[in-house]
């Protein structure tokens, strides 16, 4: 059977981890795992709880392409929450995860050939599923003085069609504040691309909230998802919030391509939306989770890393370790039973100099993980006062 030149993509190496812990795992071996940004809780309780009470009453067959209206309704209320803006809930798309929204809105947007702007270090499915889409991904290499988010100048005498841009971000966890994130919608619209805005870490914030495109234009696409913060990543339900003029677009293309998606995960999802206390003792996780992060990283030897605004990562630079990050991420692996995403992932031209390490799991773990890692770099020689790194290891 042939194969397409579409389906020519590159690996998602932070799934290839995964597997190499799990087979570490099966061997018997302990993994912490700081590889993938996937909450250690499972989904709320009132979310388990009325999926439950649905499965004796419900059949739960296909719903409309858009989503349950009581979900939707839900969504829109969370904007006048938390960011005091009035949406109409008729611009709500639920989706099959943001990963299904990814898809849809390239294919609402785009047609083969277009040229989308991505800032780099960044989420690598942006770019793989525009190829698998006949789009072009247009990687901005983003500087450490703008915390590694695109700016204006970064787009300058660039041909695109359109922009996605994430805050706060994967890998860093760096956010843009209103007037940086507006200058980008405002660079975007003036030569008539279309917005994307993939907001899927909002509500995991430390020291400021983050900023919706919906607060800045009604002219943009934002993607967003119950994976992170309502902690429901297997779940696979999300949401788009696009123009009025757009519904129908994405509306027949979703009747198309999903049908609907997974009416067990809408209701929990609904739920969800409603279990703030659960999930604001998530955010107490994660918050001193991040502090340990910051203290205990330097300490191991990993000491060329900025604080994350939101999300639940480090992106930390190991160019004076290795330039080759995969090999090195094997290594901890295999030497310290700690699994963490080589920056490959994030960015192909500088990542093989830097990795990811996700505190999305519980304390113990990352409590564990950072005397793991300390032992590992001491034995290596790379921690200071115990002996010099060799740039060639790894």
């Amino acid at each position: 059977m042939r194969n397409s030149n579409r389906g020519a993509v590159d690996p998602f190496i932070v799934m290839d981890v995964m597997e190499a812990a799990r087979a570490a795992e099966d061997a018997g071996r302990r993994i912490i795992h700081m590889e993938v940004g996937q909450p250690g809780t499972p989904a709320p309780a009132a979310a388990r709880a009325a999926l439950s009470a649905a499965m004796q009453s419900d059949s739960l067959g296909y719903t409309v392409a858009l989503g349950l209206p009581a979900l939707r309704a839900r969504i829109a209320q969370l904007y006048g929450e938390w960011y005091n803006v009035d949406l109409d809930p008729g611009r709500v798309v639920v989706t099959p995860g943001s990963s299904g929204g990814f898809i849809l809105a390239f294919t609402a947007l785009f047609d083969a050939g277009d040229r989308v702007a991505l800032g780099a270090p960044g989420y690598p499915s942006y770019r793989q599923i525009l190829r698998a889409l006949d789009l072009v991904p247009v990687e901005v290499q983003t500087a450490p003085e703008n915390r590694l988010q695109p700016v204006p100048g970064d787009l300058a005498g660039l041909d695109y069609q359109g922009l996605m841009v994430a805050s706060p971000a994967n890998p860093t966890g760096t956010m843009l504040d209103r007037a940086a994130l507006g200058a980008l919608v405002g660079a975007a619209q003036d030569r008539g691309a279309a917005f994307l805005s993939d907001e899927i870490y909002h509500g995991i914030e430390y020291d400021r909230r983050a900023v919706s495109a919906l607060e800045i234009s009604d002219d943009v696409c934002v993607i967003n998802s119950f994976s992170k913060y309502f902690s429901m990543t297997g779940w696979r339900v999300g949401w788009l919030v696009v123009p009025p003029a757009q519904v129908r677009q994405f509306e027949r293309l979703a009747q198309n391509m999903f049908i609907c998606a997974p009416h067990a995960a809408q209701i929990a999802a609904l739920a969800a939306m409603d279990a703030g206390e659960e999930l604001q003792a998530n955010m107490a996780v994660y918050t001193e989770n991040r502090r340990l992060m910051l203290e205990g990283l330097p300490k191991a030897g990993f000491d060329r890393i900025a604080p994350p605004d939101g999300a639940f990562y480090v992106y930390a630079d190991v160019s004076h370790l290795t330039d080759d990050s995969r090999a090195f991420a094997a290594e901890i692996l295999d030497q310290a039973g700690v699994a963490v995403t080589p920056g490959l992932d994030f960015d192909p031209l500088r990542g093989g100099g830097t990795l990811r390490f996700s505190y999305a799991r519980s304390t113990a773990d990352i409590i564990e993980g950072l005397e793991r890692l300390t032992a590992f770099m001491a034995a290596r020689g790379a921690i200071k006062g115990v002996g010099p790194a060799d740039p060639a290891a790894g």
